[in-house]
């Protein structure tokens, strides 16, 4: 009796393994069909003459063996063959030889090792589905922002379980430097790398990755949640510093006040998150020289020579800025680097060492505004920038399109300033 009623109630004990491993109804039915198919084929040597029904709603399984009715005495295979007597004994008077017959199988019967073979065969499916099912719900999800609790700290990376109770690997490299964490600690991160190796998937997330930082700002900034303004380019040092250039589809909306917020409530947030790391928000430009200009923000810029086939850029700087621009331990010219993915050098301003260069602004009662902004947005920000220019450059420049009769106005001023 405890054999039938292990027999069963499987099905209902595996039908609750689903709700917890979130495995579908459709292919329960399947993995229990095929698990009780093998067993039958180990037992009767085929499962060709079964069928195998399973019952989701009541949690059971019945089985009917088919076989054809022979002579008495003709039975040669009796997993495939029945005699007519032993046919009409079975509940089917009516039955007449070469019809079929089906009679109930009791797999209790089948013994105690044939239950414990399709308990180990279900519980073997169902776990390679279970891994299916992770692998499946994470795959493409690269650069997702998830959240895990910190369920167990070891040396070279931390276990997190998010709110199904799945792994996540978070390596040592992928951590922040001063990052600490305990057991029972929520951590936010990035979904860097899912991997199936050997049927055994591995989620490993990120919190290093450039992609955590534009998951952050779009989850803190609604108009970056809503398009309304758009990360274009990401670098950061983590723990250290980051830059990051943003552009905005409506002229009305400021893409940097939006992302720092009022007194800077929507960065500091994010600042936090990544343990107090530098955040500097540049708007974006498809003018390099412009980009690299404010790219290496706090630093003044007096002029920069690009050579767009190499990807290089020479930036001259007064004495005084050359230290702004590279930065404590050269983390700003670095950051610059990557952000306008171009190599750029400083050199000091020998020129204007041994006297004082003026910025354009200074002239604006002289010089119409529209030609300062439109040098300034080319990189040339100081007077002697421009005087460095050759007139041909100035006037042939498809980006700055000045006229003759503006660039001869534009150097008399400047050149007098000097000259007096």
């Amino acid at each position: 009796m405890a054999k039938r009623e292990e027999a069963v109630n499987m099905t209902a004990q595996f039908a609750e393994f689903k709700e917890l491993k979130d495995i579908d109804k459709t292919t329960l039915i399947s993995v229990l069909e095929e698990s009780f198919r093998s067993v039958l084929s180990k037992v009767f040597g085929s499962d060709d003459n079964f069928d195998v029904i399973v019952n989701p709603d009541k949690g059971d399984c019945e089985i009917y063996q088919n076989l054809m009715v022979v002579n008495d005495g003709e039975v040669e295979n009796p997993n495939k063959e029945i005699s007519l007597t032993d046919a009409r004994a079975d509940d089917d008077p009516d039955c007449e030889v070469g019809e079929e017959h089906t009679r109930k199988i009791d797999f209790a019967k089948f013994g105690r090792r044939a239950i414990l073979n399709l308990r180990q065969t279900l519980a073997s499916k169902i776990l390679d589905l279970q891994k299916d099912a992770i692998y499946n719900k994470f795959k493409g999800r690269e650069g997702e922002l998830v959240a895990g609790e910190v369920y167990q700290v070891w040396k070279r990376e931390v276990l997190l379980l998010d709110e199904d109770k799945n792994e996540l690997l978070l390596p040592k490299e992928e951590q922040i430097p001063t990052d600490i964490y305990r057991k029972g600690d929520v951590v936010r991160a990035v979904i860097k790398e899912v991997d199936n190796e050997n049927n055994n998937p591995k989620i490993r997330v990120s919190r290093t990755s450039e992609h955590f930082l534009r998951r952050l700002f779009e989850q803190e900034v609604p108009e970056i949640h809503d398009g309304l303004i758009v990360i274009r380019a990401v670098a950061r040092i983590p723990g250290e510093r980051a830059k990051i250039a943003v552009e905005s589809y409506d002229d009305r909306i400021d893409p940097v006040g939006a992302c720092v917020g009022v007194k800077g409530a929507r960065i500091h947030g994010i600042v936090r998150e990544l343990r107090n790391e530098n955040i500097d928000v540049i708007n974006y430009t498809n003018n390099p020289q412009l980009l690299i200009q404010r790219a290496l923000s706090p630093a003044k810029i007096s002029s920069i020579r690009l050579d767009d086939e190499t990807k290089h850029a020479e930036v001259f700087l007064r004495p005084d800025e050359v230290s702004l621009a590279i930065g404590k331990g050269g983390l700003n010219i670095k950051l610059a680097s990557i952000l306008t993915g171009y190599s750029i050098d400083v050199y000091r301003d020998v020129e204007s060492e041994g006297e004082e260069d003026i910025y354009l602004d200074e002239f604006k009662d002289e010089i119409d505004e529209w030609v300062i902004e439109t040098l300034k947005n080319v990189g040339l920000a100081t007077a002697k920038s421009v005087l460095r220019t050759p007139r041909e450059d100035l006037i042939n420049r498809p980006d700055l399109d000045l006229e003759e009769s503006t660039v001869d106005h534009l150097l008399a001023v400047l050149s007098a300033e000097f000259d007096d």
